[in-house]
């Protein structure tokens, strides 16, 4: 039987925590202001943003399970890598933007040295995990 390592686990649940966060506007406009301190009112939006919402949800779900199952890092951080990175990258091509855009700009740059040392420790021991008998 093959087991995750510690420190992959938990390297890949602090962004799996974090892509969860965003779960809760699945719940509706509400969960959206609450989260964002935006209106949501508008409908179009509330759709693109409970979508939005979804995707993370699959996400750090994904990363969670990944954290046990060696087999699933892979794509978990990539993945997560991909999310995480072109976040960062919009956000700093835009300036001024508000506070609950700053606290994810804040979640995702503790995010990203977490998977880039998944990364590191996956590309440096690559097998499926570790052999416990």
């Amino acid at each position: 039987m093959k087991r995750s390592n510690p420190w992959m686990a938990g390297l890949l649940l602090v962004p799996a925590v974090i892509h969860l966060l965003p779960l809760s506007g699945v719940l509706g406009a509400d969960a959206l202001t609450r989260l964002y301190g935006l209106d949501f009112s508008a409908p179009d939006l509330q759709i693109l943003m409970r979508h939005r919402a979804v995707l993370f949800g699959l996400l750090g779900g994904l990363m969670a399970i990944a954290a046990f199952r060696p087999a699933l890092q892979g794509v978990a951080i990539v993945l997560g890598l991909a999310s995480v990175v072109s976040f960062l990258a919009l956000a700093l091509g835009v300036e001024g933007y508000g506070e609950p855009i700053g606290r994810i700009v804040l979640a995702d740059t503790v995010a990203l040295p977490c998977l880039v040392a998944a990364a590191l420790l996956k590309w440096r021991h690559p097998g499926p995990g570790i052999d416990v008998g």
